[in-house]
């Protein structure tokens, strides 16, 4: 690998900021390709879901098997919303990720609105050791449920309740540490990523 001093990085970042907007054109395809890897990842997991449901598997499998698809969309969700760590890079390189994210959102069709966007799942299961302390140490009271559950969401707005992991398949509902996330949205719009990227990899790999 070839390494550049920090005066020369600065030089080419400056560059690829101006003249293309966070992006360089041939290098399109690289960003289409991990796109649709993580995208594809996502969404195997999300039909390896549905494909499970039909043959009564127990809460812990369910559970996993959407815990893997999240966790796709949320490396997904990066490309197009950079990370808080990114923020603690030098100011130009910040710019660089920046102007690459709302190039990919703007080719995309992406808005903040997005449920990409909503990293809280995400960052549930990447943090999930430091939630589950502090869970376990406020809630003190109450009837806990540390096992993989089966259920419907709603009791999760029981006050005495208090949900580990719990699945609600009709709602396409994740209640973890108590908070609900509610899944399918995610799965949509990383379809429509989907196959946005795949039409434009079929379109010589530019955006």
């Amino acid at each position: 690998m070839i390494e550049i001093d920090k005066k020369e990085l600065l030089r080419r970042i400056l560059i690829v900021n101006k003249s293309f907007k966070g992006i360089i054109s041939y290098h399109e395809v690289f960003y289409i390709h991990s796109i649709l890897y993580s995208a594809e990842r996502s969404l195997a997991a999300f039909n390896r879901y549905e494909n499970l449901l039909t043959k009564n598997e127990d809460a812990t499998i369910l559970i996993s098997t959407i815990q893997e698809a999240i966790g796709h969309a949320g490396a997904l969700s990066r490309y197009f919303w950079i990370s808080g760590l990114g923020y603690k890079s030098p100011k130009e390189l910040i710019t660089l990720r920046q102007n690459r994210a709302k190039k990919l959102r703007d080719k995309f069709g992406l808005t903040d609105d997005s449920p990409l966007k909503e990293r809280t799942l995400r960052d549930t299961w990447e943090h999930f050791d430091e939630r589950l302390d502090t869970f376990l140490i406020t809630n003190d009271i109450g009837c806990f449920f540390p096992t993989p559950m089966l259920d419907d969401h709603t009791l999760a707005d029981e006050p005495e309740g208090r949900i580990f992991k719990l699945l609600d398949i009709k709602a396409h509902c994740l209640v973890l540490l108590g908070r609900k996330y509610f899944f399918k949205p995610i799965k949509e719009e990383v379809l429509k990523v989907y196959n946005v990227a795949l039409k434009s990899d079929e379109n010589g790999g530019r955006l």
